[in-house]
């Protein structure tokens, strides 16, 4: 699994970017965000269980990651297609204010070593990715336990103050001081 400090892959995929056909799809690669740092979640595959309420949760979230120059990229291995038919079946899902990006080939999944070798879909697995494109947390849970996009969002705070950060700190509270 590509981990912590390791340049976080180019790529190119087609991501869902709203429910309308006519617009619905968008290029989107390692460049389209230049200058931001990117909040990259991957989920199994859609219209399944866990997966939603982790994605919604992340929706829900989404201006406070904009608000920290942020951007959020959903990622499966499933279609565009499947992704647009889910975003219009699940109610929750509807409104995303992120793309729903379509690693479809598993091209992404396989070179971040997240590609589940029992059931062949991503992982699932978030990276967080500076704006130099290098990756500075990830963080992956069992296919069956959804994550907690809050403590995504908190990790986050920490790597933006470029300070020693303790345990279960958050936003506007003390950081260490190293003696």
């Amino acid at each position: 699994m590509l981990g912590i400090g390791k340049k976080f892959p180019a790529f190119k995929l087609t991501g869902v970017v709203s429910n309308d056909l006519n617009s619905a799809f968008k290029d989107i690669d390692n460049q389209t965000y230049a200058g931001k740092w990117l909040v990259v979640f991957f989920w199994p595959k859609d219209f399944t269980f866990v997966c939603p309420t982790e994605i919604a949760g992340f929706g829900k979230l989404n201006g406070d990651f904009a608000d920290r120059d942020a951007q959020l990229l959903g990622v499966s291995i499933d279609s565009e297609f499947v992704h647009l038919a889910w975003r219009k079946d699940k109610e929750e899902l509807r409104d995303l204010p992120f793309p729903m990006l379509a690693d479809i080939k598993r091209e992404l999944s396989t070179e971040l070593g997240i590609l589940d070798p029992e059931a062949g879909v991503s992982q699932r697995a978030t990276y967080i990715v500076d704006p130099e494109g290098i990756v500075r947390f990830v963080y992956v849970t069992d296919l069956s336990v959804g994550r907690s996009p809050e403590e995504v969002l908190r990790v986050l705070d920490g790597l933006q103050t470029d300070e020693l950060c303790p345990c279960n700190w958050q936003k506007g509270e003390d950081t260490l001081r190293a003696a």
